[in-house]
């Protein structure tokens, strides 16, 4: 579905990013994933590269809070694969303090992370995408960007943020034939999922209609659909994958 594409997908050394590396080099495309350290990046790549040789996937790991960070990686990806047909925005943190405790430098961390990285990104992507003709801008959004959540405000507030970007480059950017949309995820079984008791989670399975917690494939596979030809008059769109769940 992806043959003869270049994607970039921050985030990418675990969970929801590695997944989504995976499924997107099992569909003949190239991947170049951002990590947040030299060593997890590489870590990721040779698990791939052990997976089949034949993967054509590295890793970089600029600090996605420098525009020239990004500027310089998105060059390397240019050189050293071509420019990105794909850029995945997965790369974020969650906290869930509360507001009475909430530290403003946390507040911030967020953002900067789950919002201002994703502008930064989808900046030196777009540019390099015109140039090539178009290409597809893919954001990992969240369940709590739509029903909110009972605390940690800041999250949701970052995801809501990310949605509204979504839509807004979707209509500036569908002149230059670049599709932009997001992925809004539920209760995905994640290493943060993993630490979380069984029976904390059994009432959370009983909410959700399909009667279980996503997986990261699930995630991955609603990416791999919204980054190929088959989504090609799909723009603007933030698609929930959360087994009709609500936290």
């Amino acid at each position: 579905m992806l043959q003869g594409k270049v994607a970039v997908v921050t985030g990418g050394t675990r969970g929801i990013g590695l997944a989504t590396v995976r499924k997107f080099l099992e569909n003949g495309a190239s991947v170049v994933l951002f990590g947040s350290r030299k060593e997890s990046a590489d870590t990721a790549v040779a698990a791939l590269k052990a997976e089949n040789p034949d993967y054509r996937v590295t890793g970089l790991w600029p600090d996605l809070s420098s525009a020239d960070e990004i500027r310089e990686a998105f060059d390397t990806v240019k050189v050293e694969f071509g420019s990105p047909d794909i850029l995945v925005n997965n790369a974020g943190i969650a906290a869930s303090d509360p507001l009475y405790t909430y530290r403003p430098e946390d507040f911030r961390k967020i953002m900067d992370l789950n919002v201002n990285a994703v502008f930064l990104c989808s900046q030196a992507a777009a540019l390099l995408m015109r140039e090539k003709g178009g290409g597809v801008i893919l954001n990992t959004s969240s369940m709590v960007s739509i029903y909110g959540q009972s605390t940690g405000c800041g999250y949701p507030a970052s995801k809501f943020a990310v949605n509204g970007l979504t839509k807004s480059l979707a209509r500036e950017l569908g002149k230059d034939n670049i599709r932009v949309n997001a992925v809004a995820p539920g209760v995905i079984a994640t290493d943060m999922m993993a630490a979380v008791p069984e029976e904390a989670l059994k009432p959370v399975i009983a909410a959700i209609p399909l009667g279980r917690i996503g997986q990261p494939e699930d995630i991955a596979n609603a990416f791999l659909f919204l980054a190929s030809d088959m989504a090609s008059y799909i723009t603007g769109a933030v698609l929930s994958v959360d087994g009709a769940g609500r936290s």
